[in-house]
């Protein structure tokens, strides 16, 4: 069987995705118009054995699509490596190309959408389209903590624990959320708001905010495992993107 990540970047299954992607590489931005921009549906990266894992959105026009790495080289990047380098999941705080010795430890970062969406704005259809490869990711890995970036990612995750016949029930989106669960092993979900800069230039998400997300799952993984306690749940502050 072809790897996962080669099917990845190979796919063509959204003929809209497929041509914006590609005009965007094209086109490109003046700031970046002398670098060749990468254009093509983008893989998850990072420990294939870890026991966190981090669900965003999609790949940015200019940042994944242009460097090859999700969350690389663009400002929601910029946030996610910094939260993760603060509780010791990543080996620096920023990341701007895909070959800057970035390494993450005992977690990896995936997506909901593997292609740049227009206006960040994915239709159903192609989330569908690219649900399998978050399932095949899920069931390859088994993580222990998933983290999800925005309510489409949380929901894209809420999809692949119901095929994976590990549904939650009623979950509601929250920044801080969090959803532990007993399937083949424990599992905790925790929502946070997307470091987009619609969230993060608004004060919607601030750095405590944002940085507490990954210190709970830092936490969580570090403590000596015990009874599930079926009320670990936190009511989420009023949602957002």
């Amino acid at each position: 069987m072809i790897p996962l990540a080669d099917r990845i970047v190979t796919c063509d299954k959204c003929p809209r995705l497929v041509a914006w992607r590609q005009d965007v590489a094209r086109v490109k931005v003046r700031r970046f118009r002398d670098q060749r921009y990468w254009g093509k549906p983008l893989p998850g990266f990072g420990d294939p054995e870890a026991q966190l894992m981090v669900v965003g959105l999609a790949p940015a026009a200019h940042g994944g699509n242009r460097t090859g790495r999700m969350f690389t080289g663009d400002d929601s990047g910029a946030w996610l490596m910094a939260a993760l380098h603060s509780a010791g999941f990543a080996s620096q705080p920023s990341s701007d190309h895909r070959d800057d010795g970035l390494v993450l430890y005992n977690a990896y970062i995936t997506a909901a959408l593997r292609c740049a969406p227009p206006n960040n704005r994915p239709r159903a259809d192609e989330l569908e389209a690219c649900r399998p490869y978050l399932l095949e990711e899920w069931q390859a890995m088994n993580p222990r903590v998933v983290v999800a970036l925005g309510q489409i990612a949380f929901d894209a995750v809420l999809r692949v624990l119901k095929t994976s016949n590990e549904p939650l029930g009623k979950a509601t989106f929250g920044h801080g959320a969090r959803y532990d669960w007993d399937g083949s092993t424990r599992h905790t979900l925790i929502a946070s708001y997307h470091p987009s800069r619609q969230n993060t230039q608004t004060g919607r998400l601030t750095r405590s905010m944002f940085e507490s997300i990954f210190r709970t799952a830092r936490a969580i993984l570090t403590a000596e495992d015990g009874p599930l306690d079926p009320t670990a749940f936190r009511p989420p502050v009023p949602s957002g993107r």
